[in-house]
């Protein structure tokens, strides 16, 4: 039997949805007819993306600086009251530019662990009490390199990462007897050049010629192949999965193997 998603009825919170793989997988969330709040730190950047995703009543703003407590809390506050309950949470912040361990300072490592983790375990903590009324679930988005690392500069971001997968698990053991599962999933490199318009595809064909080298496929994901992912462990497909780790990386924390 083909397995068919279908998200009509079902209201979606989606952190860092302005742009980049948050934009698609709230996009794909709302193609398949759910109710979609879309979170970034920019109020700005929330009202064009939902301009250029069409408008509309399924698509609620929800902007909130990501190291601030208190805007996260009435950011979910706001957007669980419009579309009046939650089923799905995708915690999708990614931040972290490369820095080598000798030029890492406090501040680097708290923005970084910050956006990273401590945005999505208090993203998490707020959507906690309306998922549980739904029995909903929740997707963590880390990385491949925090199950494998990545390369020099990626000590502090590879962390924060490999701590979401590990938080992930321990949420999905506490939150299991309310009904609530919860996910991580973990891409790999993704091609910038899928991101659409505007997107910073700088180094693109010195990245395709890295990942050729790298990765078993010989290629980047698109960001629909990772939005799919997401659906899939949102869905009812994936009703007795919780406390896993999905990853799609082309093979690549697989290891190594000399052809």
């Amino acid at each position: 039997m083909t397995m068919r998603l279908d998200y009509r009825g079902t209201c979606v919170f989606v952190t860092d949805s302005a742009s980049g793989l948050g934009r698609r997988i709230a996009e794909s969330f709302h193609g398949l007819g759910a109710s979609v709040a879309i979170n970034d730190a920019s109020a700005d950047a929330v009202q064009r993306a939902i301009k250029e995703m069409g408008g509309g009543s399924r698509l609620i703003s929800a902007p909130a600086d990501p190291m601030r407590v208190s805007e996260i809390r009435s950011a979910v506050a706001r957007a669980v009251a419009t579309m009046t309950r939650l089923d799905v949470l995708v915690c999708s912040t990614a931040r972290g530019d490369l820095c080598r361990l000798d030029r890492v300072t406090g501040d680097y490592w708290e923005a970084v662990l910050g956006i990273n983790l401590k945005a999505a375990f208090f993203t998490a903590q707020a959507c906690a009490p309306a998922l549980k009324k739904s029995k909903g679930c929740i997707v963590n988005v880390a990385s491949a390199i925090g199950q494998l690392g990545g390369p020099p500069g990626a000590a502090v971001y590879s962390a924060a990462k490999g701590a979401m997968a590990h938080m992930s698990r321990m949420m999905a053991l506490e939150l299991a007897g309310d009904g609530v599962r919860v996910n991580t999933f973990c891409p790999g490199w993704v091609d910038p050049r899928a991101a659409g318009p505007g997107a910073d595809a700088a180094g693109t064909e010195a990245l395709d010629a890295y990942i050729a080298r790298q990765s078993p496929l010989q290629r980047t994901a698109t960001m629909d192949e990772c939005a799919d992912a997401v659906l899939y462990l949102a869905s009812s497909a994936a009703s007795y999965t919780t406390g896993a780790t999905l990853v799609a990386d082309g093979g690549l924390t697989s290891g190594h193997y000399i052809s």
